[in-house]
């Protein structure tokens, strides 16, 4: 290390260390204890101020959330620390792309100077170690990349052997004292035989939820203690689909099922869910919490409801229109009206998942008259913006633009024809004259003649310009146009898509607008 800091007292440092469990095998060199001693004799070797010790202890060099990190990071805004002191470029992060940010823009944005001690990097003096600090990013990401490789490769040979690798069992299950083995939990394992129950006793998924929902039977989440990261109507609550994936999941019937969802890439904690062909099921591998034939019984009732909910509709507002109260989309029904006609009504989607837990109220409304309001509203509020004389030049040149081509293509096509013709009755002048028919004398006239009458021709058809037509027509045709835009613009999806952002419905049937540009906000 041949690193140099000739004005110390103008610095307040911050000694950052990362250790993650791949790092862990790399030996004591990488221990926080080790990186710790690095960081301290330096600081006190150059007579730095060291504000703070910042250790992300079982943290990946791919993630930047990191706790110690953000605390850093919050005391750089604040302005109390001005020098990041890390072992080597890999501590501050193994993603190329966010290490570069940090390298490249973030610190000298902030005027922080960053030091990496093995690898020489010093952000505050010109050096070829920071000409090639990219290089180093990229190779740090390739190492973890072939980590993520790796990791993923035993846990697919895990799942394959029928090992469980995930963080919670399915509800009604445990972790086993063996590891990767999981066991009946006698405590929820009533719950969930009582659900595949009900489900033999004829109720729907949904009659399901609202009995537990009613009863204060806590989810699975809440019982296994997570952090549901969320808030809203659905928080705590059972819920249809949940229902749905606990009676189709053959987990409860002995059955290993791991892979349905899996992370986009090593740098995401996205998920993704999978298809079930790309589901890794291993038979047999712990104690079946349900009978096999409750559990084909289960699947049969499932399956004899599917084609009650395949049915959709299609409506101007479409993925528009949502709940005011609750802020979900608003679902869309069909029942007969009063004189048994077809009718679509929008009725909250969350009120027909928890109806009896009261969470929100039902909206119900024609879809015909919301829509119908919404075309009004934004017709209303946008007039001041669409005027019919600013339209009219662009349409009248619309209008000219069309009649000069169809004009033009139908002369051309005439033009055309005649220098055909032309060709061709020289072409068999010339035989005739050279068949001895034609007398030379008359060939020449006649020939002279038709060569500049077709040149004639060509020239005009190089030079061809669309006749002018009467401007009082154009102007009549250009008018109607407009006003034929202008009365069926609003109930045109595409242009209601490009003007409204999203449609709230109220409690009360009042209709809130939130266009994409903000000025226009509107209420019916």
């Amino acid at each position: 290390m041949y690193l140099e800091i000739s004005n110390p007292v103008d610095y307040h440092a911050g000694l950052y260390i990362r250790l993650s469990k791949e790092d862990e095998r790399e030996g004591q060199s990488e221990s926080v204890t080790n990186q710790l001693s690095l960081l301290t004799a330096f600081a006190k070797e150059h007579k730095l101020c060291v504000f703070d010790t910042y250790i992300d202890d079982g943290w990946s060099g791919t993630n930047f959330d990191r706790p110690a990190f953000q605390r850093m990071i919050a005391d750089i805004e604040a302005k109390k620390v001005n020098m990041v002191i890390t072992k080597d470029l890999s501590r501050l992060g193994r993603d190329y792309i966010m290490t570069g940010h940090y390298m490249e823009r973030y610190f000298p944005e902030n005027r922080v100077r960053y030091i990496s001690l093995l690898d020489g990097i010093d952000t505050g003096i010109e050096s070829t170690a920071n000409d090639i600090t990219p290089f180093r990013a990229i190779m740090n990401d390739m190492y973890a990349k072939d980590i993520s490789k790796k990791i993923k490769s035993v846990k697919h040979d895990k799942q394959r052997k029928g090992l469980f690798i995930g963080g919670k069992p399915l509800y009604g299950y445990k972790m086993a004292e063996e590891k990767n083995k999981i066991v009946i939990d006698e405590e929820a394992a009533p719950m969930v035989r009582r659900i595949f129950d009900m489900a033999l006793e004829g109720l729907s998924c949904r009659q399901i939820a609202a009995r537990l929902n009613e009863e204060k039977v806590p989810t699975p989440a809440i019982y296994a203690g997570l952090n549901q990261g969320r808030t809203g109507p659905y928080a705590g609550m059972w819920y249809s689909e949940r229902i749905s994936d606990m009676l189709q999941n053959e987990t409860y019937i002995g059955n290993m099922v791991q892979g349905r969802s899996k992370k986009i890439n090593y740098k995401s904690k996205k998920c993704v869910r999978q298809p079930r062909e790309n589901w890794i099921v291993v038979e047999g591998t712990h104690e079946p919490l349900i009978g096999r034939d409750a559990f084909d019984k289960v699947q049969q009732l499932l399956g004899s409801r599917k084609t009650t909910r395949s049915r959709t509709y299609d409506f101007l507002l479409k993925g528009l229109i949502y709940c005011h109260e609750c802020g979900y989309p608003l679902a869309v029904i069909n029942r007969p009206n009063a004189r048994g006609e077809d009718c679509l009504y929008f009725v909250c989607r969350t009120y027909q998942r928890f109806t009896k837990a009261g969470v929100c109220t039902c909206h119900s409304i024609k879809e015909q008259t919301v829509t119908q309001a919404v075309i009004e509203k934004a017709r209303e509020v946008c007039e001041n913006y669409v005027r019919t004389e600013e339209l009219l030049p662009a349409a009248e040149k619309a209008v000219e633009e069309a009649n000069q081509a169809s004009s033009q293509e139908k002369e051309a096509a005439t033009l055309k024809a005649k220098i055909e013709s032309l060709t061709a009755h020289l072409e068999r002048m010339y035989m005739d004259r050279l068949s001895g028919i034609l007398e030379e004398r008359d060939f020449e006239r006649i020939y002279q003649r038709g060569k500049q009458e077709r040149s004639a021709l060509e020239q005009k058809l190089s030079g061809l310009e669309a006749p002018t037509y009467e401007s009082e027509k154009q102007k009549k045709l250009a008018r109607e146009l407009v006003n034929r835009f202008v009365d069926g613009a609003w109930s045109n999806r595409e242009v209601l898509v490009s003007l409204i952002e999203r449609v709230e419905l109220t409690e009360d049937k009042q209709i809130i607008i939130h266009f994409r540009f903000r000025q226009l906000e509107a209420f019916s």
